[in-house]
């Protein structure tokens, strides 16, 4: 495991640290994140997270390998409708997203755009690719998954047996609506 590495927001305020290596990194291109990331492109300031292609790029890290350095009170929930198991966290300092949790979940996918350019994680593959009327047109840099397959679920699944079956909570300022 190599060392940690300090990421944060556009403006800077909330700064977050990761330690290690991700489970994985990968670019999600289902209907939920496509959607919010659309939704929350529209906040004031904000930028666009979804690369040319639509895909939400994300690095996914175990929750006990997650610090919130600053600007933990800028932290606010997004969910598409009220009763949606996944919120996606946004720095209201900047209106950056910073991360999305799906309900239940022992990771945190973490937004590759918090990375400098230069240290950057490299996504390992797309997924859910099916849900993409034009996913033909996709690049053929990484494989293109129509889901996410027993690989995916596999990495998941061990770096929870890794924590001890532990799902520790990420508390957040408030709600915000997009």
């Amino acid at each position: 495991m190599s060392g940690t590495t300090n990421i944060g927001c556009v403006c800077g305020r909330t700064r977050l640290e990761v330690l290690g290596e991700p489970i994985l990194v990968s670019e999600c291109l289902c209907n939920s994140c496509r959607a919010a990331a659309d939704r929350l492109a529209t906040l004031p300031g904000a930028r666009n997270i979804l690369t040319a292609y639509g895909s939400t790029p994300c690095a996914e890290y175990r929750k006990d390998r997650v610090r919130i350095l600053s600007g933990a009170d800028h932290l606010r929930e997004f969910r598409l409708s009220a009763d949606a198991g996944s919120r996606r966290v946004v720095a209201t300092c900047c209106n950056t997203p910073v991360f999305l949790e799906l309900k239940g979940a022992h990771w945190l996918s973490i937004y590759l755009h918090l990375w400098p350019d230069e240290a950057r994680p490299r996504a390992e593959m797309r997924t859910m690719a099916g849900d993409l009327p034009d996913a033909p047109n996709l690049p053929e840099d990484i494989p293109n998954l129509r889901s996410h397959t027993v690989l995916f679920y596999a990495k998941l699944l061990g770096a929870w047996i890794a924590m001890g079956f532990r799902n520790p909570k990420i508390e957040v300022a408030g709600k915000i609506d997009a």
